[in-house]
């Protein structure tokens, strides 16, 4: 807890948490963190990507490899546990093992993932997406650093992924359990929308030839709050930005969430046949982009029994729920079995300066993956 409070005070802005892919508050984190990793035994590196890896080999040649960890950016104006948290649960549970004596059949690594949230480039997952080698080409375009994809790693080389992460809602509070176990994380699409209209004079343009583009918008925001599926506009922007004139052009992003991929996909079709009627009727040109895309995840069902397991054999009560979230985990899904455990947070607060967890849950949390990776040594050794 300690660490979780000295890392939430390196920020690249002044008075509140933010730490965007490859910031100088992103090079500190990596840094401290890195510390942290090689006062556990583990071995250092920083791959192409700006992942942070922390090393444990095992003595049997050609073993495979566990990974542990999340990633360490934030949002803007972020708590201190959202991400980093599976980090240095990962090493705690480390230290844990080394402490005990531990050896193990595979090798086990941590890593920090360098970026899970896409706020500098408006794309999640492009650390775990260079360290899977499913980043697209469109990403790729957006990004400066050029060489990311030297970080690929080989789905050959993993035995799987446990993630440890705040639930972010509030599921395991009202139930009064400290941790729950993942089903499955929920599909994500993101999408940018462009309206195109008139500025115009806002006493001298009649109400009925305006093609106001924020009216438009507005319009479209509505249908994405009655669309049925997890949807939110979290973004606008309006131009030219004057009480006294009447909105030329908007931006807005839409970011729609299913467990169930045809419900999400049906839902952002009927949105996009929506805007075309939006700005039909209102003489607007429409722009419709696909930022991201990402399919709904099931987690492993071996890992997932195993976990389950560990979980009652530290005398909690299981329980089982889907993640609304996007996780580094599903990215991992795509090349190695994932499998992810919660902690309850208070109130279900995330992506925001009130995140808390409780001590007591994060030692249950420790303890649950140090008996997990126990627990896989045993049936691969």
């Amino acid at each position: 807890m300690r660490r979780c409070d000295e890392l939430g005070a390196i920020s690249d802005q002044s008075g509140r948490l933010t730490r965007a892919f490859h910031s100088p508050a992103m090079q500190r984190a990596n840094q401290l963190v890195g510390s942290w990793m090689r006062a556990a035994g583990l071995k250092v590196r920083e791959d192409a990507a700006f992942n942070l890896l922390g090393i444990w080999p095992s003595a049997r040649r050609n073993a495979k490899t566990l990974l542990l960890g999340s990633h360490l950016d934030t949002v803007p104006d972020a708590g201190k546990y959202d991400g980093p948290l599976g980090v240095l649960t990962a090493i705690a549970a480390v230290e844990h093992l080394r402490a005990t004596g531990a050896t193990l059949p595979f090798n086990l690594e941590v890593v920090g993932f360098s970026d899970e949230e896409g706020v500098r480039y408006q794309t999640a997952y492009l650390g775990s997406g260079a360290f899977t080698g499913t980043l697209r080409k469109i990403d790729l375009t957006r990004i400066e650093e050029k060489g990311i994809m030297r970080a690929r790693r080989s789905k050959k080389e993993f035995l799987g992924f446990c993630e440890v992460h705040i639930e972010q809602g509030p599921v395991l509070e009202q139930a009064n359990r400290p941790l729950g176990v993942v089903s499955g994380i929920a599909g994500q699409s993101r999408l940018h929308v462009e309206f195109h209209g008139r500025a115009g004079h806002a006493g001298t343009v009649p109400m009925d030839l305006r093609r106001d583009a924020l009216a438009g918008a507005a319009e479209l925001i509505l249908a994405v709050e009655r669309c049925g599926v997890q949807a939110t506009v979290g973004q606008i922007y309006a131009a030219p930005g004057a009480s006294n004139v009447i909105p030329g052009y908007v931006t807005l992003s839409i970011d729609v969430r299913d467990m169930e991929d045809g419900r999400r996909i049906s839902a952002i079709k009927t949105l996009r046949q929506k805007a075309k009627q939006i700005a039909t009727r209102r003489g607007l040109r429409l722009i419709w982009k696909m930022v991201q895309e990402t399919s709904a995840v099931w987690c492993d069902k071996e890992m997932t029994e195993v976990l389950e397991s560990c979980v009652r054999r530290n005398g909690i009560d299981c329980a089982s729920l889907p993640s609304g979230a996007g996780h580094d985990a599903a990215v991992l899904a795509k090349i190695c079995p994932v499998a992810m455990l919660f902690v309850r947070c208070k109130d279900g607060i995330s992506h925001h300066p009130a995140e808390s967890v409780k001590p007591s849950d994060v030692a249950d949390a420790i303890g649950v993956l140090a008996n997990f990776v126990e627990t896989l040594g045993a049936r691969h050794a």
